[in-house]
């Protein structure tokens, strides 16, 4: 389709006219709830994320973005270099409706932008520390809305620290464990003091953190060059090819690496909806990386490391932290069989992001080509489909049928196809049989168990244009012992 629209073009006729082949739509997926608290201008990499954020709010439901203090910035917030990346994307949107009419107007989420008080920490919580940011995040904790509402907390806690506050001196108990179980809070990692007291306080509340010291957190496999990989897709120069120069205002926008590029991105890249990710299963994996509830230990914190001097204490419950992955890269190969194991596997929290980069960055890539060009010139992601349920029972010993015969390509590219189990999200205690992973259809044999376990089988489908899209179907099958 492309290489049509392109001779379409070399005679006159506007490619804009091409129409896409029919593809069967997904089924209606809820988007999430996402308010966003951001210390903007504390580094370059919030802008950054949020460049990449405005790519995806077709995909996310943002409910506010609020600018905030943190131990990197402590008496100041820039509410303004929020507004100013919104201004960026209100000149590309009319382009982005061409692949997408869900890009809701640059008016919607400019009414959505406030700031938090520039104070730093616990001092700005409590009883006279109200403030438009904390205001907006209480209407959206109490909106009568069934979905829960994900808060991704790029820099400092405080605001939502304020919010809580309040809420907890304005309301009945009963009513604020019920608004608490609706709230989902992802940050990286501590950046003020108000984390551990909202974690203490509220001993119930679904957190995602990788507290203590930077060099544990898991968010580093953002941009992390890993020795034995191809690191590419985290260059600069690729970041200057793809995003930033001829890409139109909105990729302009995205500064130069200072530190560490998009550290805060991992936070919503779990809640985008490509087939991977689930994110109320933080323990089953996905680009946001993969995360299990317990106690950490305070000496696995790395509580002397740098975390820019924010205090580390010891966790007093569970949350959602760090867990490792192994993982052995597939590559693909001049001969044979399209994609091979490489020859070293890998271990580690940080693991469970970079596993999964040249796919969020592609992707990344081919939505800021939507930016400026039409729709048969752009790529887009494949429609895997499964010829079976994406829930399977078998016992131990049976060989099961793995199918995705009728995945399907809007812009008509070739497809290829990649399973492969996911171990460490499933129960399962030996490794099942995969038959050919790189058939469209193949086989798998499910090992004797002695209890009931499960195994998690990814399906990832990558098309073939320009850059190459993945997306996935996850099978959970449960192997029962054998009768």
């Amino acid at each position: 389709m492309r290489r049509l629209a392109m001779a379409c073009l070399a005679t006159g006729v506007l490619a804009a006219q091409a129409v896409p082949p029919p593809v069967p739509a997904p089924a209606p997926q809820v988007r999430p709830r996402v308010l966003v608290l951001t210390d903007i201008e504390a580094d370059p990499d919030d802008t950054q994320s949020l460049v990449r954020l405005m790519l995806y709010t077709n995909d996310l439901d943002i409910q506010g973005i609020v600018a905030t203090t943190s131990v990197h910035m402590r008496a100041a917030v820039h509410p303004e270099s929020v507004r100013a990346v919104i201004a960026r994307y209100a000149r590309v949107r009319p382009n982005l409706l061409k692949h997408d009419p869900a890009y809701p107007p640059a008016q919607q989420l400019l009414a959505k932008v406030s700031q938090g008080l520039p104070v730093y920490g616990m001092a700005g919580v409590g009883d006279g520390h109200d403030s438009p940011g904390s205001g907006l995040l209480l209407r959206a904790i109490e909106a009568d809305d069934p979905r829960p509402l994900w808060i991704t907390v790029w820099g400092g806690a405080n605001t939502l620290a304020q919010a809580l506050y309040r809420l907890q001196h304005t309301t009945t108990p009963e009513r604020l464990a019920r608004l608490v179980g609706k709230l989902r809070v992802v940050t990286i990692s501590d950046q003020d003091d108000s984390g551990a007291w909202i974690r203490k306080t509220f001993p119930s509340l679904f957190y995602i953190v990788s507290p203590g010291s930077y060099g544990n957190a898991t968010w580093m496999g953002m941009f992390d060059a890993i020795d034995g990989i191809d690191n590419t897709t985290v260059s600069n120069r690729w970041l200057a090819e793809h995003i930033q120069q001829d890409h139109g205002p909105l990729g302009a926008a995205y500064p130069d690496v200072a530190y560490g590029m998009e550290g805060d991105t991992p936070s919503f890249l779990g809640l985008i909806p490509n087939g991977l990710n689930v994110p109320e299963h933080p323990d089953w994996g996905g680009w946001g990386g993969r995360y299990v509830a317990r106690i950490p230990a305070i000496e696995e914190t790395d509580p002397r490391g740098f975390n820019g001097g924010v205090p580390v204490e010891q966790e007093t419950r569970p949350i959602w932290t760090n867990a490792a992955d192994t993982y052995t890269p597939y590559v693909a190969a001049d001969y044979g069989r399209a994609v091979n194991p490489a020859g070293r596997s890998f271990n580690g929290n940080r693991v469970t992001i970079w596993r999964w980069r040249d796919d969020f960055q592609n992707d990344f890539a081919a939505r800021m080509a939507w930016t400026t060009q039409p729709y048969a010139l752009a790529n887009h992601a494949p429609v895997p489909a499964l010829a079976h349920a994406d829930r399977l029972t078998v016992h131990g010993g049976d060989w099961f049928t793995l199918d995705a015969s009728g995945s399907l390509d809007p812009d008509g590219d070739s497809l290829t196809y990649h399973w492969f189990e996911y171990r460490e999200a499933g129960t399962l205690a030996q490794p099942l049989e995969l038959g050919t992973e790189n058939l469209k259809h193949t086989g798998a044999r499910a090992p004797l168990v002695d209890r009931p376990a499960t195994a998690h089988v990814i399906l990832r489908v990558t098309d073939k244009g320009s850059p190459p899209l993945s997306r996935y179907k996850r099978v959970i099958v449960t192997v029962l012992p054998k009768d």
